[in-house]
């Protein structure tokens, strides 16, 4: 069975719209409901294509088709209505799915090695869901600049620096997660200069 991270690849290298052409015209309501009777029929194939599997590799199979069918149904959404917010949910639906994976993964880990693992596919959720913020924000305010008053451009472009800032912090915020937890493997002196220099480099206090 491919890896989910080429699955992933391979939908995003065909996926039919983009964020910023948010004015373009979806697919017809025909080619909609076929499209959802076709990730319907694919999802169940790949699910009876894990009963095969046992234990961690089932269900790490199981969280592949999962990730996948939840990814097709979010772009499927998004060409039948091309807007910055289906965009958005199409990237989160990216990040569940291989965060959803990557614990299945972790699964095959132990004591701290298998609590780094879980923050960082934490992490990762949390920068790829952060940068769909902004990317969201950044494509409405340009359409407002281009749509709207000058007021209302200068209050989108003030929520958009507004949800950089909160994005930047979680992601600062995860990070520091995943380094503090890979000071846990550490002891005495040498965890507590690792804690300290975690603080430090991700302006913890």
């Amino acid at each position: 069975m491919r890896t989910f991270e080429i699955k992933v690849m391979a939908l995003a290298a065909g996926l039919a719209f983009s964020s910023t052409a948010a004015a373009a015209d979806g697919i017809s309501k025909k080619h909609y409901r076929s499209g959802k009777a076709g990730i319907a029929s694919d999802y169940k194939a790949d699910k009876a294509a894990c009963g095969s599997l046992a234990g961690n590799a089932k269900d790490i199979c199981t969280a592949e088709a999962k990730g996948k069918a939840g990814i097709a149904k979010a772009e499927l959404e998004a060409q039948y209505r091309p807007t910055a917010k289906n965009g958005y949910k199409v990237r989160v639906a990216r990040a569940d799915a291989a965060y959803a994976v990557s614990i299945e993964r972790c699964d095959d880990r132990n004591g701290n090695d298998k609590d780094v693992c879980v923050k960082e596919a934490k992490a990762a959720k949390v920068h790829a869901i952060a940068d769909a913020k902004v990317r969201m924000e950044t494509t409405e305010a340009n359409h407002q600049a281009n749509q709207t008053s000058h007021q209302a451009s200068l209050e989108a472009q003030e929520k958009r620096t507004e949800v950089r800032r909160e994005s930047a912090d979680e992601k600062r915020d995860a990070d520091y997660a995943v380094a503090k937890e890979k000071c846990d493997a550490m002891s005495g002196d040498a965890k507590d200069l690792c804690v300290s220099d975690a603080k430090s480099r991700y302006s913890q206090r």
